[in-house]
């Protein structure tokens, strides 16, 4: 028999080019990274993910393992099981004061999922996507990927990374299809109050033919108090749309399970995509999804404290280090620390003159693994997750510390 070789023939396959365009996730790369150097036996700290580090409770375990021997392992429906759907309104109704029917939630493969398919059921190609940054690694890969544009509006450190009404009128045009808003922030923490979401709202009236996509994964792990959702404003709420889902709040990353609620429109467009793609999601973490809306809430409540008390330990760590500026978070577990005193300095040859390349030196040489405000979109700072142990915490900020101390 005739040996094939593989890899040539692999290599001749053509990739696309929206493929070939679009930039690999820098958060899961710098965790890649930072488990490749672990597995080689160096004793890395990972801030770069961004996930919580507790384990899903056991009351939404238990529901999980209940729905196997209940055999819900049969396709389900595409939007989600109508259970589900109706407990995501009752929550919505009961946390957030905004009345969805289930027809209007459709759940997906989590809250990723759930933006990248609104994306694609509202973009058109040319059209525009208004982000303010810092934001998410992901949002704008996937408006690419969809043909539209990215109107990047920067807010540093100095307006605690959030946009004015100013700026955000200066964004939107004709073409203007989505503003996309996230609020508590990855990655800087900040949150919107209800006074500066009016101040936005206010500039969104004006604009009918602009959709708002409402990234609130973080809505739980807040420490200013109330959560504002921007479809609780009546002005706007025929328009916007909700992303959130169960992986933050109940540590439920790997179960995979996020939602939209939105227009009737919206949804039916998203389930019609979603049909074509994925199908329905997982029917074991739904039933543990069920179990995370409808059980008790003590285990966020509970987690939220753990995060406000290491909130208050990195802002403190992070203080006695020179040359960082750092603004106190409100929400999420991420400290966003603006690092260009660091930039242009030199350890022995090698000169950092990127925020990238102060990551990799962190990593490489302090063995903390963090992500490049680049990747976020606004250059010059650093990402840190503190969904870490106190102990973790400690160790990392004094290495990071240390290294610091060596750029000449």
């Amino acid at each position: 028999m005739r040996k094939v070789n593989r890899l040539s023939t692999m290599e001749a396959i053509n990739i696309s080019d929206r493929i070939k365009g679009m930039a690999v996730s820098a958060t899961l790369a710098m965790s890649q990274k930072s488990s490749e150097l672990r597995a080689a036996g160096v004793d890395v700290i990972n801030l770069s993910v961004g996930e919580p580090d507790f384990d899903t409770p056991e009351h939404i375990k238990e529901a999980a393992k209940k729905a196997i021997d209940d055999n819900y392992t049969h396709y389900p429906p595409v939007p989600g099981y109508m259970d589900l759907r109706k407990a995501i309104a009752g929550k919505l109704l009961r946390e957030n004061g905004v009345e969805f029917k289930p027809e209007q939630i459709v759940v997906s493969a989590g809250a990723k999922h759930s933006l990248s398919n609104v994306i694609f059921a509202l973009v058109n190609p040319g059209d525009e996507v208004v982000i303010p940054t810092p934001a998410w690694v992901s949002y704008v890969e996937m408006v690419k990927l969809a043909g539209g544009k990215n109107v990047l509006v920067p807010a540093g450190i100095e307006q605690d990374f959030k946009i004015t009404p100013e700026q955000l009128e200066g964004a939107i045009t004709p073409r203007t299809r989505i503003v996309l808003l996230c609020s508590p922030s990855n990655p800087s923490g900040s949150v919107y109050t209800r006074e500066e979401l009016q101040g936005l709202v206010k500039v969104l009236e004006k604009h009918p033919q602009v959709a708002i996509l409402s990234d609130e994964i973080y809505e739980h792990i807040n420490y200013a108090g109330e959560f504002a959702s921007l479809a609780s404003f009546p002005e706007v709420a025929d328009r916007v749309v909700i992303v959130n889902g169960v992986s933050k709040a109940y540590a439920m990353t790997g179960w995979r399970i996020g939602f939209m609620a939105g227009p009737l429109a919206v949804a039916k467009a998203v389930s019609k995509l979603q049909g074509q793609t994925t199908s329905g999601i997982s029917t074991i973490a739904q039933k543990a999804a069920l179990a995370a809306y409808e059980g008790s809430q003590q285990c966020v409540a509970d987690m939220l404290e753990a995060f406000r008390r290491r909130r208050d330990l990195v802002v403190g760590l992070a203080r006695r280090i020179p040359g960082l500026r750092i603004n106190e978070p409100q929400g999420a577990f991420y400290l966003f620390p603006e690092v260009s005193a660091y930039l242009g300095r030199r350890f022995g040859d090698r000169v950092i003159s990127t925020d990238d390349d102060l990551a990799m030196f962190l990593l490489e040489e302090a063995h903390v693994a963090t992500v490049s405000g680049s990747a976020f979109c606004l250059p010059g700072y650093i990402r840190l997750s503190y969904a870490a142990s106190d102990d973790q915490l400690r160790e990392a900020f004094a290495r990071i510390e240390a290294a610091l101390a060596q750029l000449a």
